[in-house]
């Protein structure tokens, strides 16, 4: 095992903590690694919200060049910033074992004001996915968009004259961030994919593709291609307010899945589940029954809007 498998990555502590994760799975089956840290388009500009910036992979696309030139043989990524459709000669080589998938409320003083329903709180968060379902729960509260890595958006958060703020338990927990203010919002259902890693190769490349394979695990595979299949189905990306959760017990696979409109004020939700054996088509049949019950007016009312 000669060759040195370059490993791209963004330069944010989380993304290094993920691809580092990826390095030493790779190390202890004996391969060599180096990190090679790139800058993508979203960590650039932390002004403009994501919706209006408008790109597909929008942090994935710098790595997904670098991949196809040469200059890094994988990149890893957070699964839930990948586009359903990997762009041409890039393969997904690797899911590991899936984290937290839960979001979190940092609150700044207390959560009383959760329980005032004439209160105007101030939320922040830059995800039209938990903008939407905040509102239809709080529709009397004013959300602001919050941008860049983990800790500047906690610094942000401590600047600013906010309540609290959104983030993925997975992101703050990986590196030892989440602060004691926060609380695991239990009926937000979660991104597609969210909590998951994922490392792509180029398709030609047999060496990584082999070294990869052993990281892959099977179950958070196979669930975060059911949620993303949802994802694909409802033609969905960063501007559509769509949710997915498939979990395994017991030999069966229990999907949920939501579409909602930008403002809360319209929510369409399925579950169903399936045995190991027939769960592949989960997350495309559950996109059909979404659209065939309104969800089409809904994506074209938000295609619309944007």
């Amino acid at each position: 095992m000669s060759k040195e498998i370059k490993i791209g990555t963004r330069e944010s502590q989380l993304a290094l903590w993920q691809a580092n994760k990826v390095k030493y799975l790779l190390e202890a089956q004996g391969y060599t690694t180096v990190l090679v840290p790139i800058k993508s388009e979203g960590d650039i500009d932390l002004v403009t919200p994501l919706y209006e910036i408008g790109v597909q992979g929008i942090f994935t696309k710098s790595l997904d060049i670098a991949l196809l030139n040469g200059k890094i043989d994988i990149a890893v990524h957070s699964l839930k910033d990948v586009p359903t459709q990997l762009p041409t000669g890039i393969i997904q080589a690797a899911v590991l074992e899936r984290g937290p998938v839960k979001d979190l409320l940092v609150y700044k003083t207390d959560t009383t004001f959760l329980d005032q329903p004439d209160y105007i709180a101030n939320i922040a968060t830059s995800s039209v996915r938990r903008k939407a379902q905040w509102l239809r729960k709080y529709p009397q509260h004013q959300l602001h968009n919050l941008r860049g890595n983990v800790n500047t958006r906690l610094q942000k958060l401590a600047n600013e004259n906010w309540d609290g703020a959104i983030f993925a338990a997975a992101g703050l927990e990986r590196i030892g961030v989440r602060p004691a203010t926060s609380v695991e919002i239990d009926w937000m259902l979660p991104a597609p994919a969210q909590g998951a890693v994922v490392s792509v190769c180029r398709e030609n490349d047999d060496y990584c593709r082999q070294a990869l394979e052993a990281l892959n695990d099977l179950p958070t595979a196979l669930c975060t291609r059911i949620e993303r299949d949802f994802l694909r189905g409802l033609m969905g990306g960063c501007t559509t307010p769509i949710s997915a959760y498939a979990s395994i017990k017991d030999g069966v696979v229990h999907f949920s899945g939501e579409l909602c409109s930008l403002n809360g004020d319209q929510l369409l939700k399925t579950e169903t589940a399936a045995p190991l054996d027939a769960a592949a088509s989960i997350g495309i049949n559950a996109a059909k029954t979404i659209l065939n019950n309104g969800g089409d007016q809904i994506v074209a009312q938000i295609k619309n809007a944007r």
